[in-house]
């Protein structure tokens, strides 16, 4: 959602108070950079990277930049983006709903894109608008996508606040139209219905107030607090509580929130209708991802619980999809879509990324209140060949590697 790891300052400023660095890795030197730590580290994951367009902004412009930027600041930019397609980023991504990606023009997205389309990547977009705007966000980004010569991915499809409700009907509508005309537009989704962001984000999008901006109006109840790091005494706790202990206006008690539990604090947001969610995932144009943020003691818990989640509750139980579609859903087809060769699929010669789940027992367990739980009926993961988790317990092999956009 337009946040990366490289220019390293920029990444770091944005990221370092939530995931500070081990010791025994030093400052980095662009995307080549950033992707050899991780072969050096070898973390227990696969690692693939979007080259994050706020990140690059922030850098470009010297910090947040409420204008646009000039054509040296661009060019900078377009270097940027550069680079880390050459190192082996799989794409462009942009947070168009966050600072300071939502103060970027359509021009200036279409003119990074390029720079990841002349290298054969996708663009990714969270949409400046998942509300009211819902359909004009969607229509903005297949332009970006198709002028930049880019496979396009909508990044969390949803209608966002009661009142936009069911308008994924006529968005998926746009998308399928886009296809028609033979453009590579996809979508992805978290089967939850609520989702994750900083309460920051909450307070500037107006969510709080009328909700004119690109979340839609929420109510004090429906913000739960996930991670506060200058105070951790938040987490777990929703915002009306706040408002009632504060005797304060939701928009006041929020900002206070952010004040005394640092920049960082992050929040679940329900805003989203369960009908809508089927209807996306059960669209050709979906694939299943996590967008997990495990920060903070109640974090949502669709990093630990989403894929479970799919094959259990909307696979098993409900028949929304089928146990191909699904599995497709969460491996060949984010595979194929990001260029990740030898991913995706179980056959001679690719790399042994491997799942094993019981379709009879598969299930989440992970709760909004409980939400650092594994799931059960999925006792074993291989990545590259290697055990990572064995009998439901973590091995602590680093068998993971640096993705690099179409190597083996």
């Amino acid at each position: 959602c337009g946040s990366g790891a490289s220019p390293f300052d920029a990444a770091n400023r944005r990221w370092g108070v939530l995931y500070p660095l081990p010791d025994e890795v030093p400052p980095w030197e662009g995307y080549a950079g950033y992707l050899a730590a991780v072969d050096r580290v070898r973390p227990s994951l696969n690692v693939a990277v979007l080259v994050g367009h706020g990140t690059v902004r922030e850098a470009a412009m010297g910090g947040v930049g409420r204008r646009a930027p000039t054509d040296g600041e661009l060019r900078e930019m377009r270097r940027t983006v550069a680079e880390g397609m050459e190192a082996g980023a799989v794409g462009l991504s942009t947070g168009l709903i966050y600072e300071p990606g939502r103060y970027a023009g359509t021009d200036e997205i279409v003119a990074l894109a390029r720079e990841a389309g002349r290298a054969g990547g996708v663009y990714a977009s969270h949409m400046r608008n998942e509300a009211a705007q819902l359909l004009e966000s969607v229509r903005e980004t297949i332009h970006i996508g198709e002028q930049g010569g880019c496979r396009t991915e909508i990044s969390h499809h949803k209608a966002s606040g009661a009142g936009n409700h069911g308008m994924v009907d006529r968005s998926l509508e746009l998308i399928e139209q886009a296809r028609a005309r033979g453009l590579d537009v996809t979508a992805d989704q978290y089967p939850y219905t609520g989702g994750s962001t900083r309460l920051a984000a909450v307070i500037q999008n107006d969510a709080l107030g009328q909700g004119a901006g690109g979340l839609g109006r929420l109510e004090p109840e429906e913000v739960l607090v996930a991670a506060s790091p200058d105070n951790p005494d938040f987490e777990g706790l929703r915002l009306d509580h706040f408002v009632r202990e504060w005797d304060l206006p939701a928009e006041e008690a929020a900002r206070r929130l952010v004040q005394e539990g640092g920049d960082h604090l992050f929040v679940v947001i329900f805003s989203m209708d369960e009908g809508d969610v089927r209807t996306v995932m059960a669209h050709e144009s979906t694939m299943i991802g996590t967008d997990g943020i495990p920060v903070g003691s109640k974090p949502h818990p669709r990093a630990w619980a989403t894929y479970p989640r799919i094959l259990g509750r909307y696979v098993r139980d409900e028949g929304v999809l089928s146990l191909e579609a699904a599995i497709h859903k969460m491996t060949g087809m984010p595979a194929k879509k990001f260029d990740l060769a030898g991913r995706g699929f179980v056959r001679e010669g690719a790399f042994a990324d491997l799942v094993v789940f019981d379709p009879a027992t598969v299930i989440d367990t992970a709760t909004y209140e409980e939400p650092r739980v594994p799931p059960v009926g999925m006792p074993h993961v291989f990545v590259n060949g290697q055990a990572v988790v064995h009998d439901g317990v973590h091995t602590h092999a680093r068998a993971g590697h640096a993705l690099r956009r179409g190597a083996e």
